[in-house]
């Protein structure tokens, strides 16, 4: 297994990822009893010199419930009946995490309605308002 391509800045080594496996749940088989399909991924984001700390931040925030005290990230795949495609879907799922964190989020730039659009609010709310005046039955006064 080669090292894991995130994209063109970030590379996760190889040496940082190390694999468990265990039997799979759900419907298998003859083999459901003796094969070890499913693929359990252990990655030490806290000490991992792959990601930027801006990343790692990001990373840790962002996938809590994930990592464990020690900073260890648990990805589980368990989709396929064999071994090295629950591995790739493992090293997907892990891309797509760190894809997802890579870029820092966009800071909101706040702006003004248009005068155009203050001006229809409170038109549709005159209208809403007519509506319901003349739903009303007329007072003593009237």
């Amino acid at each position: 297994m080669g090292d894991l391509v995130v994209n063109d800045q970030i590379v996760i080594p190889s040496g940082e990822l190390r694999f468990t496996f265990a039997r799979s749940s759900g419907p298998g088989g003859q083999n459901v009893n003796k094969v070890n399909s499913k693929a359990v991924l252990h990655w030490n984001v806290a000490t991992t010199t792959a990601l930027p700390p801006s990343v790692r931040t990001r990373m840790t925030r962002r996938f809590a419930n994930r990592i464990d005290q020690q900073g260890e990230l648990l990805l589980f795949g368990q989709r396929h009946r064999e071994q090295g495609r629950n591995v790739r879907d493992c090293l997907d799922k892990l891309r797509a995490m760190v894809l997802s964190v890579a870029a820092p989020p966009t800071v909101r730039k706040a702006t003004r309605p248009p005068a155009a659009a203050r001006r229809a609010r409170l038109e549709g709310k005159r209208i809403r308002s007519d509506r319901k005046q003349s739903r009303r039955p007329p007072s003593a006064d009237d």
